[in-house]
């Protein structure tokens, strides 16, 4: 057994095949300080509380801990209907030195079986028993995947729950729906479910389909008093967050909530909320509308900020203070020039429609409200017993074209990358490109970091903060709405007191990597 940092609140651990990865995770089950296991084909993640247990004190109890003798039970079975027509079927039989036809006869000729789940929510790991599937991923991945999309990678056979970023090879596509919240489970392809793919008739795919459950979707509870606020015009993205839903990695189901949780708290504590109090997240300017009498706090990104009352006469608005609001007042909120995502509070919090215990939107997994609108009406809770906080606490951001240093913790697989590479990703500057988002940051350097271990690398676990890299060289930096699991190898990732910083950073700012110690 290796153990290998995987962050500084992470620990990714090597099993010598599939079926001991899948017996070390069920055996490591209750382990003390431990947060969460994300298994991997030969690897288990385990994030742990370092305030409940250390690394080193932990990776000792996981080398003591035996294998469970136990193996994954059998679920049940699954048709997926596809239709083969996927954009990458005639490289992957080039590929696999067969024709397109073999390669769909094979596909369905093979006994698939879930292994594990992660990426995103729906998303099963399908192992089969034919040598032949063995697909390198792509160079570079695809910025959007089609709902849908059959794919494979390594060893393995998957289906795009949802438009996501992907690097897997698209053989086909179906109309099976892989997540519904309102099924139970939610996900139709869970580990141990064994999958037999059959062909379409062109035009005329039927979904395939568990029976129908329970919602695990939970409707806000209480009255408000008809207090709520209007999206009258929404920035470039303008969600609904908290902080997040963490413990369903099981079911393929990432953490998420906001962005930058130091700002949600310093947000809510200005309005005195609890810390967790939902709030709105908005990239760019947005103008609001309230239908109520309270107090509201912008925190996060910085630029101006301006109340208009009912007649249309606008006064400056603080940053990171409370400030009251009137029924019918607005509140225009400018584009930032520091930072990158402003939070607003409500005293009383946000009611929206929760999923899986939490109102966070998750961009990847469409888990959560759905991205908010020009006319939508967000309702308000009463207001809680706790004071306001007139006094905010000061708070740097940058600005594009502005450095800011990060600290990483190196590993767990930067022994995949030559000396040099592993020396330019702390010593040159790295350009936040324009091609980001809450899933993750795409960056650009001057030197592309190259590997020395070729060959593909079996999807593993993956941590908010990771900096993945692809064939290219330029990595790209996980932040809240990130896959659970990837096949491209991470050399590094951000420690966690340093996460909130990488969600403020705007396209244009430069970073530069500091590695320090994880302790261990």
């Amino acid at each position: 057994m290796r153990i290998l940092t995987a962050s500084d609140r992470a620990l990714l651990v090597e099993a010598s095949d599939l079926d001991e990865a899948m017996r070390l995770n069920l055996a490591w089950e209750g382990t003390p300080g431990v947060v969460e296991r994300i298994p991997g084909a030969r690897t288990v993640l385990v994030r742990f509380d370092p305030s409940r247990i250390s690394a080193r004190r932990l990776a000792a109890v996981l080398r003591e801990t035996a294998p469970t003798g136990t193996r994954m039970p059998a679920t049940g079975e699954v048709t997926i209907p596809v239709q083969y027509d996927g954009e990458d079927l005639d490289e992957v039989a080039a590929m696999l030195g067969v024709s397109t036809e073999e390669v769909v006869r094979r596909h369905q000729r093979a006994g698939w079986r879930v292994a594990f789940s992660g990426f995103a929510p729906g998303f099963g790991y399908l192992i089969g028993d034919d040598p032949l599937f063995d697909v390198a991923r792509r160079a570079t991945p695809r910025t959007r995947v089609p709902a849908g999309a059959v794919a494979l990678a390594g060893r393995f056979t998957g289906v795009y729950p949802r438009s996501s970023p992907g690097g897997w090879q698209l053989i086909g596509r179906t109309e099976a729906v892989m997540w519904d919240i309102d099924r139970d489970p939610p996900a139709l392809l869970t580990p141990g479910t064994s999958v037999r793919f059959t062909t379409a008739q062109r035009g005329r795919i039927r979904p395939a389909e568990r029976s129908a459950g329970g919602d695990l979707r939970e409707n806000p509870a209480g009255e408000a008093g008809g207090r709520s606020l209007e999206v009258i015009r929404p920035s470039l993205q303008l969600l609904v967050q908290d902080p997040g839903r963490p413990g369903y990695a099981a079911l393929g189901v990432s953490a998420s909530g906001t962005a930058d949780r130091t700002a949600m708290r310093d947000a809510n504590r200005a309005v005195g909320n609890p810390p967790g109090a939902a709030v709105l997240e908005s990239v760019g300017g947005a103008e609001l509308r309230f239908r109520l009498d309270g107090v509201v706090a912008v925190a996060g990104a910085i630029g101006d900020l301006t109340l208009m009352d009912a007649d249309g006469i606008g006064r400056s608005a603080p940053h990171g203070a409370p400030f009251a609001v009137s029924r019918g007042d607005g509140l225009v909120i400018g584009e930032p020039t520091h930072g990158l995502r402003s939070v607003i509070a409500v005293r009383g919090g946000i009611l929206a429609e929760r999923a899986l215990g939490s109102a966070a939107t998750d961009t990847l997994a469409g888990l959560g409200p759905a991205p908010l609108r020009a006319g939508d009406v967000l309702r308000i809770g009463p207001e809680p017993r706790q004071a306001v906080d007139p006094h905010p606490l000061p708070r740097a951001l940058p600005a594009s074209g502005d450095l800011v240093e990060l600290e990483i913790t190196a590993g767990p697989r930067d022994d995949w990358f030559t000396p040099a590479a592993v020396a330019a990703l702390t010593g040159q500057d790295w350009t936040v490109t324009p091609r980001s988002d809450r899933v993750g940051i795409r960056l650009h350097g001057e030197e592309p970091l190259a590997r020395a271990v070729a060959g593909e690398l079996p999807s593993e676990g993956a941590v908010t903060g990771a900096l993945q890299v692809p064939a290219d060289g330029q990595p790209v930096l996980f932040l809240a709405d990130h896959p659970l699991t990837g096949g491209y190898p991470i050399i590094a990732a951000l420690t966690d007191r340093c996460l909130d910083l990488a969600g403020q950073l705007p396209p244009g700012a430069r970073i530069r990597f500091r590695r320090v110690d994880a302790g261990r």
